[in-house]
């Protein structure tokens, strides 16, 4: 499990102008997760674009996400009030079946071990959509990865408030200009630059984790 008090902070170089590695977890340490739930949509009998649409686009079920990313409402109730607005009958572990073909982005993963080999702290900053009664970082088996874990359910804040930046510095014990954060959302960016954070988008461009373990100082992934 991760820890979540502050960690051995480690000094930058010469070599290494870098002390911590912030990631967020979808479209950083997964991969592209619009395939996995086109296809369980389809085993659904939904539109392809169902899950997408809904959560993205029906006001209820935005709000109902919104509540459960900052720790408002539970997965499984979630879940509940949830299924009727897509469609279906059967809202028990919803979201963990339509998360369970979402594969781990390996190269990321593999960054993040090198970070950690070379002696850089890594963190995650994540917008949670709940721990149970799916876990989905245990399902992708990165918990191992982090010395210091902020999930937004865990602290009732959600990026882009710049809170929940502060507190990840906090808890790793270092200022911004020591850090690298890695996210897949433009706007949960500026929130970190405003604090020193040098910031990355994680635009889906190959060799992204490379150029991130070059920008680290850190050996570069295969």
């Amino acid at each position: 499990m991760a820890l979540t008090t502050p960690s051995v902070t480690h000094s930058p170089t010469a070599e290494r102008p870098f002390s911590a590695l912030i990631l967020d977890f979808v479209g950083v340490l997964t991969a592209n997760a619009g395939p996995a739930h086109r296809t369980w949509c389809l085993a659904q009998g939904l539109d392809a674009e169902a899950w997408r649409h809904t959560l993205g686009h029906d006001p209820e079920a935005s709000r109902l996400y919104t509540e459960l990313e900052a720790g408002r409402l539970g997965q499984a109730e979630w879940n509940q009030r949830v299924a009727p607005i897509l469609g279906l009958a059967e809202h028990e572990n919803l979201m963990g079946r339509a998360w369970a073909g979402v594969r781990p982005a390996d190269d990321m993963i593999a960054l993040a071990r090198s970070a950690a080999q070379a002696g850089l702290s890594v963190a995650l900053l994540s917008n949670s959509f709940g721990l149970d009664p799916y876990d989905p970082y245990e399902a992708l088996g990165v918990w191992e990865l982090f010395d210091v874990a902020v999930v937004s359910e865990r602290e009732g804040i959600a990026k882009p408030d710049p809170a929940i930046y502060q507190l990840t510095l906090d808890r790793l014990g270092l200022p911004g200009e020591a850090c690298v954060f890695v996210d897949d959302h433009p706007r949960n960016l500026p929130p970190a630059e405003a604090l020193g954070i040098t910031t990355v988008l994680a635009d889906g461009t190959p060799g992204n984790a490379a150029r991130i373990a070059t920008l680290l100082g850190v050996p570069t992934t295969p």
